[in-house]
Parts: structure tokens; C-alpha cells; sequence
């Protein structure tokens, strides 16, 4: 019988994780890239039920009114004098986008002009009101 021996350093096994991690992050970016973010209001809204109701499918800019008359953008309370300032800079984000009011049920028809009142001062004309179908 022979003996094997060893005469040299041994060769360290490994494996190579540069390959795994170069997919990893081409899939993170791929992922990044075709995702859609969905904007949200920030506040539960009763809509109206409307027959002919549209989806809006470039609709940047949401704001929500409440049943206690509040008026709500990007998840943050806002003061309705302040609308107009905040759907400029919204819409200098995104110039080709629209404006959706989500207005409660129980909402005040008055709150509901002077949002679209600010939003036609900053320049917006693309503007819906949101319902139910």
C-alpha cells in the first residue's frame, strides 16, 4: 500500500460570493426601478359612491378631506391657507401629474371649493374628486 502525502501548503477552498452579490444588487436595483409607490393620503375617507367613476392612473398629488373637515396631504394635517404651497411643491415634482380630492361624505362642500380653489391658484387644472363604483 502507498502513502499520500502532503508535501506543500494546502490549497484553501472557498467559495467566491462576488458573483452572488453582483445578482443581488442587480435585482435590488431591478426591483427599485420598476416599483410604483403608491401615495396615500394618510387618513380614512368615507367616499361617495359615483356610477361613472374613472380611474385617475397619473394622479400625483392626493389629498384628503375628513369628516371633521381636516385637510390632509402626504400623511401630514394641513391648515387649508397652507394648500396652495404645498400642492406647488408637489406639483414641481411631478409637473405631468394630477390632483385627486378624496373628500368624506360628512365633509363640508365649502372646504372641498377652497381646496380646489388653491389647487387652480397653483396652477393645477387636472383636478378629480374621488368615489366609489
Amino acid at each position: 500500500m502507498r502513502k499520500l502525502s502532503h508535501t506543500g501548503a494546502e490549497e484553501e477552498s472557498s467559495i467566491d460570493l462576488t458573483p452572488l452579490i453582483d445578482c443581488v444588487f442587480i435585482m435590488l436595483i431591478f426591483f427599485i426601478v420598476t416599483a410604483s409607490f403608491v401615495k396615500e393620503t394618510g387618513v380614512e375617507v368615507n367616499k361617495p359612491i359615483a356610477l361613472t367613476a374613472l380611474v385617475r392612473p397619473k394622479a400625483s398629488i392626493l389629498i384628503a378631506l375628513d369628516a371633521s373637515n381636516s385637510v390632509w396631504i402626504d400623511r401630514h394635517k394641513v391648515d387649508v391657507r397652507a394648500v396652495r404651497a404645498a400642492v406647488e411643491r408637489l406639483h414641481s415634482e411631478n409637473p405631468q401629474g394630477t390632483v385627486v380630492i378624496e373628500a368624506d361624505n360628512e365633509s363640508k362642500n365649502e372646504l372641498l371649493v377652497a381646496v380646489m380653489d388653491a389647487c387652480r391658484q397653483a396652477g393645477i387644472t387636472q383636478i378629480a374628486i374621488a368615489a366609489k363604483d
